[in-house]
């Protein structure tokens, strides 16, 4: 090679700095922009704006000074800036500090066609990289909402920060919402409520022993949107499910204006969680936007091509399959580009680990909504390059019925949020008839569902407990939901829960009752961190948050939504009872996936009943036993692990499965004795072989209380 050969990079640079205006207009001098880069960016001493409408006749840029209502300068894309449906221009002398920016389209309007331009309307940019407008949470802008764009730096130094790129079934994740998890003063942060605060819980997220967070939707959305009052309490649209730009991150969760600084509090946020090894998981919202139905504002998507963006019926109107009005229309060409350049930007400007997608059955809809079998948009996502290492996390069910988990399109890349999991592990640990067997499927990974097609263990997001429904706590305290304080005379909301009071509806001073509910809890976190798969907890669960009954607290900012950072304290026990399954999780990988087979000769995965080696079909059988057995991490020796469940209300006898000789059968976990585990239960677990002795010895024959569930472990006799 010649020593002093230049680069592709280096001749482009030459290129860009070298660029000069050809041509003025409204008293700025700009040139034909990049028409391959989307949205707008800076170059040596201007910025390139690129727009692109497939039904458009023509675009204006539209700057405002920051704050201003009335812009300063409207410049028309001259028709000679155009190639193809692509406009684009170069602005020079532009300060990128001084000026936001919005366009106007002028194009036809036949409402029953989808047509809906408006030459009036300011749109903001679909690809912008920060939106102007909420600085602040629940405040609206002295100048009205007007949405608009800003101009960003992408200046950001990474230095030698890796992502943690952690197998799906190592993966412990919390489920959370940025401005819920530290906005009650409890929490005791310098700015509650946003990226830094939970910078700031960083040690917490440690303490306990996950290793990823799935944020919450933190795309650029307007809570204020449907602001209403119900009992003199102030709604919001908390949660953040209405998207207003997919590029943006939420300008309300910043403890400070960035102006045009490209998401540094975030990206600092994602940078120490990866150099403490917590994966970041975002939720994602691509079914739908914050425009709405017929009824709904222009923002975006509408204003620049509303057919093409939207699915729409023969007579122009709004499909809904996701029950928000409108649906987006993924598997258009166009709209499947631009999630697509999304999520690479999220992954390449942002370094996130991987993505949660709300109501991802829309994403395999056809353009008429019908299902399609071979969606291009999924497998598109599944074979980008960029894309490879990320998790892919499909809500495989939408609001138009369609429901696919076990069967969502997968290529070996994506897992689902299983949901059968949850429904079913809820109605056995309360005590339905005849669901031992499934059960044992669910606590296996879910094999009747994921094993020929899908990912192996990683294919099956683990919960009992998300967002949307009752809280783990609530969900052995309430038989039925309590959304009054939502304003829908407790209409909305889930109505089969599949949730137990435990004899009374809601608080109690019935210790009997407390005591049953905290088992019940403690029932449901063994099993989830038991079972082959990965687990994902909500946020507060680990020390009882409650939601008082409601099921459905999308609007409640306010301490029905909010952490109280005084109840780990309070609940430690509960705390420490997550702590330890978490560990003893990592301990035994036989928990997590299927690994080497046992010298033993025992079967990777078998079920038990109150006798070993069977499991009853009988409609009444309320005892299981799973046992998985495999080899240690160290490949050393046997790793055998025995769940114990019973959801009788009286106590059984379950004869456990014989052992080899040199091993025996200690009680690691039971949720029914107070000092389960002895004195060792609660303390830190350094090592397996530090805390055996202090475990109880089984025997042969194990005594399960009354509704409760125990761990065991093969160990060595001594």
């Amino acid at each position: 090679m010649f020593e002093n050969q230049i680069n592709e990079d280096d001749l482009h640079n030459i290129y860009v700095e070298n660029l000069k205006p050809v041509g003025e207009i409204g008293g700025f001098q700009v040139r034909p922009g990049f028409y391959n880069e989307d949205g707008a960016f800076v170059i040596p001493g201007g910025v390139s704006f690129t727009v692109h409408s497939q039904n458009a006749y023509s675009f204006k840029l539209v700057l405002f000074r920051r704050e201003e209502t009335e812009p300063y300068a409207v410049l028309p894309f001259p028709e000679n800036y155009r190639i193809g449906n692509v406009w684009s221009m170069i602005v020079f002398g532009l300060d990128i500090e001084e000026f936001e920016y919005a366009y106007l389209a002028d194009g036809p309007y036949d409402p029953e066609k989808g047509l809906i331009f408006d030459s009036t309307k300011y749109l903001l940019d679909p690809y912008a990289k920060a939106v102007a407008g909420q600085h602040r949470w629940g405040r609206k802008p002295q100048y009205g909402m007007q949405y608009r764009a800003r101009v960003v730096a992408s200046d950001f130094d990474w230095g030698d920060s890796m992502q943690p790129c952690i197998p799906a079934e190592d993966l412990v994740i919390y489920e959370l919402h940025t401005r819920g998890f530290t906005i009650d003063p409890s929490s005791g942060v310098k700015n509650p409520g946003t990226f830094d605060g939970l910078t700031e819980k960083i040690p917490y997220l440690l303490e306990l022993g996950v290793n990823a967070v799935e944020l919450m939707p933190i795309f650029e959305f307007d809570e204020m949107r449907d602001i209403m009052a119900v009992e003199g309490r102030e709604l919001f649209d908390y949660w953040g499910y209405n998207p207003v730009c997919f590029f943006a991150p939420n300008t309300s969760y910043v403890a400070r204006p960035e102006y045009n600084r490209e998401g540094r509090e975030l990206k600092t946020l994602i940078k120490k969680l990866h150099e403490n090894g917590i994966e970041v998981i975002l939720d994602v919202v691509f079914n739908h936007t914050a425009e709405g139905n017929e009824l709904g504002p222009y923002i975006s998507l509408k204003g620049f091509d509303n057919n093409v963006y939207y699915m729409l019926d023969p007579e122009g109107k709004y499909y809904n399959f996701s029950g928000c009005g409108n649906t987006l229309n993924c598997n258009h060409p166009i709209v499947k580009r631009m999630i697509l350049e999304c999520l690479r930007y999220w992954v390449v400007e942002y370094r996130v680990d991987g993505f949660r997608f709300d109501l991802a059955s829309i994403l395999g809809r056809n353009e008429d909504g019908s299902p399609l079998s071979n969606p291009p948009l999924l497998k598109n996502l599944a074979f980008d390059p960029i894309l490879a290492r990320v998790k892919l996390i499909a809500e495989a069910w939408d609001a138009g019925g369609m429901y696919q988990v076990g069967t969502f399109p997968s290529w070996n890349r994506w897992s689902e949020w299983n949901g059968k999991y949850r429904d079913d592990i809820r109605r056995f640990l309360k005590g339905d008839a005849g669901l031992a067997h499934t059960a044992a499927e669910r606590i296996a990974g879910s094999r009747d569902m994921y094993e020929d097609d899908h990912t192996g263990c990683g294919a099956s997001v683990n919960f009992i407990t998300c967002h949307d429904g009752f809280t783990l706590n609530d969900l052995y305290t309430y038989n039925r939901k309590h959304n009054e304080a939502n304003g829908w005379d407790n209409t909305d909301g889930e109505n089969s829960n599949n949730s137990w009071n435990c004899g009374v509806e809601g608080p109690t001073e019935d210790r009997e009752i407390l005591e049953l509910r905290r088992r019940m809890v403690k029932n449901a976190v063994l099993v989830l961190f038991s079972s082959h798969g990965t687990p994902m907890i909500l946020a507060g669960d680990e020390f009882g948050n409650t939601q008082y009954g409601n099921n459905n607290a999308y609007c409640q900012d306010n301490r029905i939504s909010w952490l109280d950072w005084n109840m780990p304290e309070d609940n430690r026990d509960l705390f420490e009872f997550f702590r330890r399954m978490i560990r003893l999780r990592r301990m035994h990988p036989v928990m997590s996936r299927k690994t080497g087979p046992a010298h033993c000769g025992f079967p990777h995965f078998s079920r038990h009943g109150v006798q070993p080696w069977h499991l009853d079909n009988w409609e009444e059988t309320r005892v299981l036993g799973v046992m998985f057995a495999g080899r240690n991490l160290d490949d050393t020796e046997d790793d055998i692990v025995y769940i114990a469940i019973n959801t009788y209300w009286e106590k059984q006898e379950m004869v456990l499965p014989e052992l080899p000789a040199v091993l025996g059968w200690r009680v690691a976990v039971d949720t029914y004795q107070a000092e389960s585990g002895a004195e060792g239960q609660d303390r830190e677990l350094e090592s397996e072989k530090e805390i055996e002795t202090e475990m109880p010895e089984a025997g042969g024959v194990l005594e399960l209380g009354p509704r409760s569930a125990a761990l065991l472990l093969a160990v060595k006799k001594f």
